[in-house]
């Protein structure tokens, strides 16, 4: 049982972390149906800015937590601009491969200016770990999991109650009819890019405080599990996106201890094919019908 519950735990820490991501990838597609491929390289960024200002600047935790923060905004913000927004009435497969291409020059950019090699980052947290039940949790696990949870609720607080929330629902229903009721829509899309990477940012400090290791590549696989915990869950849907990151976080725990470590993407991705054969729009997501 102590195995279980520890695995359990553990899924919920990775898993929160894959729902923080996917938060980005929910909220672009609810209005401009673009799947933003290089959202996981957003998370290399905050990493690096983190780990940058720690080590070569000498910043507090909390000064490199805002770097972070404020660095993958700034980059989301001005691929939207640069890369995204002159395809919007492009074929949406455009739209895709302008993605997988930004995500590669990220990549390839970090690689040219960093290296190959994988930087270490520093303990932050001198923490000891909480007991209870006679399990021995982290306080990094804690931690995470009460950040991912209350910036889920915040946002879906944000999104139905504010001004600019109920835009980006406007947005996300009718892209052309909110432009003819007067909402600034290209105001909105980057209002959106900047909350997406805002979390992500957020996300890259939790993840390398978990596994303190930064490369140019280490966005690829958490971006790409952070893709289907949104599909999984029902993309598009907030609350979709943190069900589906909690779903893939406990399953792929629970796959490494009882089954096998390198069964755990399989299975992660059968679950995901079962659950879409049975509802093709995710967990929690939606059928929309179009009036022709």
């Amino acid at each position: 049982m102590n195995l279980f519950l520890n695995q359990l735990i553990n899924g919920l820490h990775v898993g929160s972390i894959y729902a923080l991501i996917a938060l980005g990838y929910t909220m672009v597609y609810g209005i401009v149906k673009l799947i933003n491929f290089a959202h996981g390289d957003i998370l290399m960024i905050g990493a690096y800015t983190a780990v940058v200002t720690l080590v070569s600047l000498n910043w507090s935790a909390p000064a490199a937590l805002l770097a972070a923060i404020l660095a993958c905004v700034l980059f989301g913000v001005l691929i939207e601009r640069v890369a995204y927004k002159p395809l919007r009435k492009s074929p949406r497969i455009s739209s895709l491969i302008t993605a997988i291409g930004v995500s590669m020059l990220l990549q390839n950019t970090a690689l040219l200016i960093f290296g190959a090699q994988s930087r270490p980052f520093p303990t932050v947290l001198h923490v000891a770990p909480l007991r209870f039940l006679g399990l021995q949790v982290s306080f990094i696990t804690v931690l995470t999991v009460l950040v991912s949870a209350a910036l889920m609720i915040i946002l879906q607080v944000f999104v139905k109650a504010s001004k600019a929330g109920k835009a980006m629902r406007a947005a996300s229903e009718d892209y052309n009819t909110a432009q003819l009721m007067g909402i600034n829509v290209n105001t909105t899309i980057t209002l959106t890019f900047a909350i997406g990477c805002a979390l992500a940012g957020i996300g890259a400090y939790l993840y390398v405080m978990a596994y303190p290791a930064v490369s140019p590549t280490m966005g690829s696989l958490p971006g790409l599990k952070a893709f289907i915990a949104a599909v999984l869950g029902g993309i598009g849907v907030i609350p979709g996106a943190m069900l589906g990151g909690f779903v893939m976080g406990i399953a792929e725990s629970l796959t490494k201890a009882y089954i096998s470590t390198t069964m755990s993407d399989a299975v992660v991705y059968g679950i995901l094919i079962l659950v879409l054969l049975v509802k093709p729009t995710g967990l929690i997501g939606s059928l929309s019908r179009e009036k022709v």
